[in-house]
């Protein structure tokens, strides 16, 4: 029994690092946007994460992050936000689909709110109004991300 728990290694998990890796804003209408009358953009956000291993316990994840506003008649840009939001993390002792679950779901939601945070600045910097990113359940997108894997692997069924 002893000999059981030596091997097992302990479950840890901790933030060692979070960190910008890569930013940018782009409002290719500068100055002239100003000047319009009404402030009603559409706006398009896509969001992706990755994850790459540094270390046997410390992985990088990165949750990456774009924001496109268009002015909803003539469909030009108005500002462009990217962000790449990275965090290392040192995490040990986990099975295989614990450990699938932390980077897919717990890190980015643990980096979401520093990328919040810069991207909301950026576009308030950038001469635009308060521009709020709504909360996102990770969970469910990383089980969402699962049905899709696992709907994409099934053999396609023959009548």
């Amino acid at each position: 029994m002893a000999e059981q728990e030596a091997q097992t290694p302990e479950k840890h998990l901790s933030v060692v690092k979070i960190y910008v890796k890569d930013f940018s804003f782009e409002s290719p209408q500068s100055p002239n946007i100003f000047n319009a009358k009404e402030w009603a953009p559409s706006t398009n956000l896509n969001l992706r994460s990755s994850h790459s291993p540094v270390s046997d316990s410390i992985h990088e994840v990165v949750l990456t992050i774009t924001v496109d506003a268009k002015e909803k008649e003539s469909e030009k840009t108005i500002f462009l936000v990217e962000l790449q939001q990275a965090g290392l993390f040192d995490i040990g002792g986990y099975e295989k689909e614990e450990m699938s679950v932390l980077i897919g779901s717990f890190c980015p939601g643990v980096l979401y709110p520093y990328a919040r945070e810069a991207i909301a600045g950026v576009i308030q910097k950038g001469g635009f109004p308060e521009f709020v990113l709504q909360p996102i359940n990770f969970d469910a997108l990383y089980q969402q991300s699962l049905q899709q894997q696992q709907a994409e692997a099934a053999p396609a069924e023959t009548h």
